[in-house]
């Protein structure tokens, strides 16, 4: 079982995705990362998806979180080969061309994946921050698809999906879609306790 500290008393099978909805900046990423560190602390793999921070950013704000020198940490940065910034790949950090490049995204979640695999790493927490941003670029159809294989991917391995949704950035037709695809939804109001709904 995942147990989802330090925000929910709660665990969950191996294999489940969990969507985040809120409006922005309701502290749905802080809470992502947040249950990826203990993970961390717990020498579980950690995968980050970003589609709207770079890697470097991601990393400096998870390093506050808990050391991972040494630890099964990654980014996969959707950001920083679009505007231009050095992509030079590493263990720890791999880059998708655009928000739009959605096989790129696959790809190279499957590369850390199968690295940490290699590693005996048995169990994994991945985030994607933020499908708002996927929508942004891509129709519904073209990121229900992506989103149904990566969902999937992360339910093969065992592992534990964290997805993040702005939820005023979209109508009821596509929340309910995508909604579809996830085993659990927690609900991040602008004030109080976060609502979580799991299988």
């Amino acid at each position: 079982m995942y147990e989802l500290t330090p925000h929910f008393d709660a665990e969950v099978e191996p294999g489940t995705n969990i969507l985040l909805t809120g409006p922005p900046l309701s502290g749905k990423r802080s809470i992502m990362m947040d249950v990826l560190a203990a993970g961390t602390d717990r020498d579980e793999g950690a995968i980050v998806v970003t589609t709207k921070d770079g890697a470097d950013r991601v990393l400096r704000d998870y390093e506050k979180r808990t050391p991972y020198e040494g630890k099964p940490v990654a980014v996969v940065d959707c950001v920083t080969q679009q505007q231009g910034g050095d992509t030079r790949e590493s263990d720890r950090i791999k880059y998708a061309s655009s928000p739009v490049d959605m096989t790129g995204i696959g790809i190279k979640l499957s590369e850390f994946l199968q690295a940490f695999g290699d590693r005996g790493i048995k169990r994994n927490r991945v985030m994607v921050h933020s499908l708002s941003t996927l929508l942004m670029y891509s129709d519904l159809q073209t990121v229900f698809r992506f989103l149904h294989v990566f969902t999937g991917r992360v339910q093969s391995v065992d592992g534990l999906g964290l997805f993040s949704i702005d939820s005023t950035a979209h109508d009821d037709q596509a929340m309910n879609t995508l909604k579809q695809l996830f085993d659990g939804i927690v609900t991040v109001p602008e004030d109080g306790d976060p609502d979580i709904r799991l299988p």
